[in-house]
């Protein structure tokens, strides 16, 4: 299936048009012409069957023939990131998580944080294009970047873990982990999480956990990490 995302198009709607952006893309690249199906999506849980009335490269117009909408997965998952030097390895969490399977994502600035600016518009796109590539119905939400101490001190349902490098007990993330709940797991910057910000957390109720018996970099945890929760829900 070949997934097109509009946040526009809405259930009930009998025809829509698209911008003349995307309207380039679809008749111009990718050749589609009247009289073909087209899947497209509004990333809150609905799939819309159209067909192409109108196939324009400065508007593309369709007819809905079908609509159906996906109940959301039994648990979530909120990722909280800090941060990576390198902008790309950010965007290849950002990719591989929402073709896992993640809920929310918030940048998170942290003591030894090397990098605090956010490209909020590519990574968007970046989370768009992953949906569409893993045949999702469900954007995932991506937050404004917050401070650390910020989002601990008001972050307090569901479970909660902070996965560091410090040598303390700790349990594994995987037997950690309870199926259909709200999930929220730090993942902190290259140089970890300070001393100072792991006790913060634990005050506040999180769980010290491990990914595993190797140290990993920033991205590569928070892909394990969402790895490790989509695979306790598996049904």
């Amino acid at each position: 299936m070949q997934l097109f995302y509009n946040p526009d198009i809405q259930p009930g709607d009998s025809t829509f048009t698209f911008d003349k952006e995307e309207s380039r893309h679809i008749v111009k690249v990718l050749r589609k012409k009247e009289g073909d199906t087209i899947q497209i999506t509004n990333g809150n849980g609905y799939l819309f069957t159209s067909e192409i009335l109108f196939a324009n490269e400065k508007k593309c117009e369709v007819r809905i023939k079908h609509e159906e909408v996906f109940d959301p997965t039994p648990y979530s998952l909120h990722l909280t990131v800090a941060p990576t030097k390198m902008n790309d390895r950010y965007e290849w969490f950002l990719e591989k998580a929402t073709e896992i399977g993640i809920h929310e994502i918030t940048p998170i600035i942290c003591e030894h944080s090397e990098r605090i600016n956010f490209k909020a518009d590519r990574f968007e796109k970046i989370l768009q294009s992953a949906m569409k590539q893993s045949v999702q119905f469900y954007l995932p939400k991506l937050n404004e970047p917050v401070a650390y101490n910020t989002f601990v001190n008001n972050q307090r349902d569901g479970q909660l873990f902070i996965a560091h490098c410090e040598e303390t007990d700790k349990k594994l993330l995987k037997n950690a982990l309870q199926p259909r709940q709200k999930v929220t797991i730090l993942i902190g910057p290259e140089g970890d999480f300070s001393p100072k910000e792991i006790k913060l957390a634990l005050e506040k109720g999180y769980i010290p956990v491990s990914l595993g018996n190797t140290r990993l970099r920033t991205e590569t945890a928070a892909v394990v990490a969402a790895h490790s929760v989509a695979f306790v829900n598996e049904e």
